[in-house]
């Protein structure tokens, strides 16, 4: 069971991993066709614009699960934690306020397109398309209730990888000079 959550903890990460391959591969095939056969295959170029669209909505949904969202903290950074945290809590609560209107109005517009709005080379319904919008936008709120249940509850705080890389490098950086300046001294 151990690996079905660990799975779906990183189900975003997986879906934007197989997207990417294949809008990257479909793009290689359609260079190729262009280059060596000196002809272009139509339905590449929207399939891989929707596979981008599609790319770029999860990555949103796995950046709100790994806290890496851009947001204004220098705020923040001068609170102490504990008030940090519940500012956070609240920010996040109109966050997902904003996801859940747009959940709404997104379905509502899907459920308004006609059968017949399609895309122009696959024949795909377009709704079928814009499906990503309550999807992604649905699976952002529960990693965004995740991560603050993990904050708040459980006391444990997701950093940003981009953050924590950059505040291990500075540590790194700082024990370089430690030693350096022990072994000039000596």
């Amino acid at each position: 069971m151990p690996v079905v959550w660990s799975f779906l903890d990183r189900f975003e990460s997986h879906v934007c991993r197989v997207i990417l391959a294949l809008f990257v591969t479909l793009l290689f095939v359609q260079i190729v066709a262009r280059q060596a056969f000196g002809f272009s295959i139509t339905w590449i170029e929207e399939l891989s614009v929707i596979l981008f669209v599609w790319f770029a909505y999860f990555g949103a949904a796995y950046a709100a699960r790994i806290a890496a969202h851009n947001r204004v903290s220098f705020h923040l950074n001068a609170l102490p934690r504990a008030k940090a945290r519940l500012v956070e809590a609240v920010g996040d609560l109109f966050w997902i306020g904003f996801n859940l209107v747009f959940i709404w109005q997104s379905v509502q517009f899907i459920d308004r397109l006609k059968p017949f709005v399609k895309a122009q080379t696959l024949g795909w319904q377009m709704r079928y398309v814009y499906l990503v919008l309550p999807i992604a936008f649905a699976l952002m709120t529960l990693r965004i209730l995740q991560v603050n249940y993990m904050k708040l509850v459980q006391g444990v705080d997701p950093r940003d990888p981009d953050r924590a890389e950059v505040e291990d490098m500075m540590e790194l950086a700082e024990d370089e000079i430690r030693h350096f300046d022990a072994r000039g001294r000596k």
